[in-house]
């Protein structure tokens, strides 16, 4: 498997030829991909803005945002800029400590996620042993923020809504870890780096869906409910709760709520196309394609090419299951609470504790096919 370009390497390289340090190369690299993740990550939100409202009004045969922008591509701007502009008002019994905190834990801990996602061959901030871990570990602190919230605005309509969020997020986290620890024992790592490249040898025929189909329905269902989505947006569905822990919420910190909605979006389909559909491998292996065209894989323009394209898979994966989200919306209807909670507890659980073990046991009598 090519190694790609390595990014970093080739910066600091550059650097340290026009005289200066390694030390300060290294410092100057440091919050260049910060700032690309954010800059990916906010640009991420006015697609899947932009995707939502197109694919849903094709869905009701609707024409859609039009006007504002190339067809209606800025109209999530134009959104946002309302919010920003609009009056921050605090309810006056409110915490105004907790009242403010609760959207920032809401969104900081997804963007810190994408830290452990890699984009391409060597394109991922921090390639830590944990990543997977360290996704988990994040996700888990939403619904603190959520439940916060609701708490703070000292009202039983948001207080009923984080309620919801919180006791939907131990439900289904549950499920989705235990899904991902199937993919993890294939792979023996926990680093995303590792569960990718462990399925780029025979192409489409090794990626984890293959082996793994029970494991990625049940990490999607567990992820559009992390996620709040429909079926599962029952801590702030309109009809039943006023918005749930958004009630009291206006402005900008609104507006940090919807954010986090759909870069948690995006940042899980990611997710899954790490741990299911290959990354930014290719459906047939890149060696098979360069040897096919006489090509050697050190060739620079042709590593450039192959970084470019990785990058495109990636993305085109991860899209093509925010599109199955969005369709999803308007398609499937709202459930219950309880169905919500008894669906988590009573079916994914005990599917994705029968599909660890035997993801174990398949290990042990096939560990050519499954990572022995």
């Amino acid at each position: 498997m090519s190694s790609g370009i390595d990014l970093q390497e080739s910066f600091i390289q550059i650097l340290i030829s026009l005289g200066l340090s390694p030390a300060l190369a290294k410092l100057l690299w440091l919050p260049l991909p910060m700032a690309l993740i954010l800059i990916a990550a906010t640009v991420s939100i006015f697609i899947a803005v932009w995707l939502e409202r197109k694919i849903s009004a094709a869905a009701q045969q609707r024409i859609g945002p039009e006007y504002v922008g190339p067809l209606g591509a800025l109209q999530a701007t134009a959104d946002g800029v309302k919010l920003i502009f609009k009056e921050d008002i605090n309810p006056a019994q409110a915490d105004p400590v907790l009242f403010t905190l609760g959207p920032a834990i809401v969104v900081i801990p997804v963007f810190v996620s994408y830290l452990v996602v890699p984009f391409g061959q060597n394109m991922v901030i921090t390639d830590l042993g944990i990543g997977i871990f360290l996704w988990i570990a994040l996700s888990s602190v939403t619904p603190i923020g959520l439940l916060m919230s609701g708490y703070s605005s000292n009202n039983k309509y948001s207080l009923l809504g984080g309620l919801r969020a919180t006791a939907q997020s131990i439900s289904y986290e549950i499920p989705l870890a235990l899904a991902v620890l199937a993919v993890v024992m294939m792979s023996n790592s926990l680093s995303t780096i590792d569960i990718v490249n462990q399925q780029a040898s025979y192409g489409i025929l090794s990626w984890n869906i293959w082996r793994q189909p029970v494991g990625f329905v049940l990490f999607w269902i567990a992820a559009l409910a992390e996620c709040e989505r429909l079926p599962f947006d029952l801590p702030e569905a309109e009809e039943e709760i006023v918005a749930g822990y958004q009630t009291e919420y206006g402005g900008m910190k609104f507006g940090l709520f919807y954010v986090g909605s759909y870069v948690n979006l995006v940042l899980s389909a990611m997710m899954v196309s790490v741990l299911y559909l290959g990354g930014w491998s290719f459906p047939i292996p890149i060696e098979v394609i360069t040897a096919g065209l006489g090509l050697s894989e050190s060739t620079p323009w042709l590593q450039v090419m192959t970084a470019a394209l990785g990058i495109m898979m990636t993305l085109l994966k991860a899209y093509f299951l925010v599109f199955l989200a969005v369709l999803l919306r308007w398609t499937v209807p709202r459930v219950r609470i309880d169905q919500l909670l008894d669906l988590g507890w009573k079916f994914l659980l005990p599917v994705a504790l029968v599909n660890l073990l035997l993801t174990a046991a398949l290990k042990l009598a096939f560990p050519f096919a499954f990572g022995g």
